[in-house]
């Protein structure tokens, strides 16, 4: 980990693994609320149509071109700046269309929105 401190935690994707594969940012920085991963595909890689019990997910496009197909039959194209939110019993797999390894961040979680809590500290 980069850096940590009393209630907080950084760290740069680079540390978090090398080539294809998962990198475990909620263990890496201590994530508690909601479960969330950056995912590397390599070029031409399709992943296997999942969906979860009771699981939204949000995806962003870091980098790469990425395509998201739903077992209905829909593809969406995705690239950098892309996000999508997908139920939780919608199949779904990732294809990486582009040339070079394709990147992105997956955030999970189950049990609704807290809101607007935050709260000014004063200097």
């Amino acid at each position: 980990m980069s850096a940590q401190g009393d209630g907080w935690a950084a760290a740069h994707l680079d540390e978090m693994g090398t080539g294809p594969g998962f990198r475990k940012v909620r263990q890496e920085l201590g994530v508690g609320a909601f479960g969330v991963n950056a995912i590397v595909l390599p070029p031409g890689y399709t992943s296997r149509f999942h969906y979860h019990q009771r699981q939204e997910e949000l995806y962003f496009v870091y980098s790469g071109s990425l395509d998201i197909e739903f077992h209905a039959g829909q593809v969406e194209h995705l690239r950098p700046g892309h996000f999508v939110r997908v139920d939780a019993r919608v199949p779904r797999r990732l294809r990486n269309v582009g040339e070079d390894e394709a990147v992105y961040v997956c955030v999970g979680g189950a049990g609704g929105y807290v809101g607007r809590d935050g709260e000014v500290v004063e200097d």
